[in-house]
């Protein structure tokens, strides 16, 4: 089995046929709103893990698609303790942080690939998980889920067809300017509630990666997916500080440990699994449009100083894009 698909069912078969020996001890709900995704393919990596690491003391249950609630009701528990994990993209988290929204600066990455590098970068993925631990949550974990599309009921072929639209978004404040800059709202919206909004005509179309097109079979909804590549999504996985607390040292060591080990491995199949995306979506009677030439030499003049002009005033968000700025210099 090679590949993204290989990584997921080998981890679930795993799962089934390697079952840790040991008492279960704790249990981890780890939770997300996608499915069929990077995310996932983390989860899943990440159970196999750490019920083996642990001797089957932690017993990891997977909840995909907002089971356990909305993201930010699942932001909640996390940090209320009631859900032991999550993984989302890290956008969401600006409302504990405004600097968790800086990773959605337009024209910051080359490619995915770039974008992975940077947001693993050892001393960046610190960083982020420093602003995460005083709000309750521990980083165990950090990814690049892809390039940030565009779909809507009508098909944005040309830059010009953004004007007027409104167009789901994580919620952060770069994400509003970059809309407003190309003639469009930006509204924040929880994934789970994408597919009826545009079935209703709330909104007139989303931003999201290609998998998450084809996972909810959104086909029915938007026909045309149009690739810009003017800015990535990035995705953090966090576990409870309070449940952590409840831990013996050499668990809480294992939770860490675990986060640390998957990430290579998924980080090697990321890109694979993203690059089958397109096809499986025209496969489903989608189309996948590329903006022109002109259009896209004209976004990157549009777009080029949003990160320097939202973050002007807000010195603490400036120096976060800094450092972002700097990994990504590195790589």
């Amino acid at each position: 089995m090679n590949g993204f698909r290989g990584l997921i069912l080998g981890a679930a078969l795993a799962g089934l046929l390697g079952a840790p020996a040991g008492a279960q001890e704790f249990t981890m709900k780890f939770g997300t709103a996608s499915v069929n995704d990077p995310q996932t393919a983390f989860m899943k990596l990440y159970k196999d893990d750490l019920e083996k690491r642990s001797g089957g003391r932690i017993k990891v249950e997977l909840y995909l698609q907002s089971q356990l609630g909305a993201i930010p009701r699942q932001i909640e528990g996390v940090q209320l303790g009631s859900i032991e994990a999550m993984i989302v993209p890290v956008d969401f988290f600006v409302g504990i942080d405004p600097r968790f929204g800086v990773f959605s600066t337009p024209m910051l990455f080359r490619d995915e690939v770039h974008a992975q590098a940077v947001i693993q970068d050892p001393d960046l993925q610190k960083a982020f998980f420093g602003l995460a631990e005083p709000k309750g949550l521990t980083g165990i974990g950090t990814l690049n889920l892809g390039v940030a599309n565009y779909a809507g009921r009508a098909p944005l072929l040309r830059l010009a067809d953004f004007k007027g639209k409104k167009l789901r978004i994580n919620g952060t404040a770069l994400e509003r300017a970059k809309m407003s800059r190309m003639g469009a709202t930006g509204i924040p919206m929880a994934l789970s509630e994408v597919s009826p909004a545009l079935s209703q005509g709330t909104i007139d179309g989303t931003i999201s990666i290609m998998s998450v097109f084809v996972s909810f079979k959104m086909n029915d909804l938007v026909k045309t997916v149009t690739v810009t590549n003017d800015s990535m999504i990035g995705s953090i996985a966090v576990v409870s500080r309070s449940w952590l607390a409840k831990l013996p040292p050499e668990l809480r060591a294992a939770v860490a440990a675990s986060g640390e080990a998957v990430q290579p491995e998924l980080r090697r199949a990321i890109s694979e699994f993203n690059d089958k995306q397109n096809d499986e979506w025209i496969k489903l009677g989608g189309l996948v449009h590329k903006l022109p030439a002109e259009d896209i030499a004209a976004m990157k003049a549009l777009l080029g100083d949003t990160g320097d002009e939202v973050t002007k005033d807000q010195p603490a968000v400036r120096e976060m894009l800094t450092r972002v700025r700097a990994a990504a210099a590195k790589y």
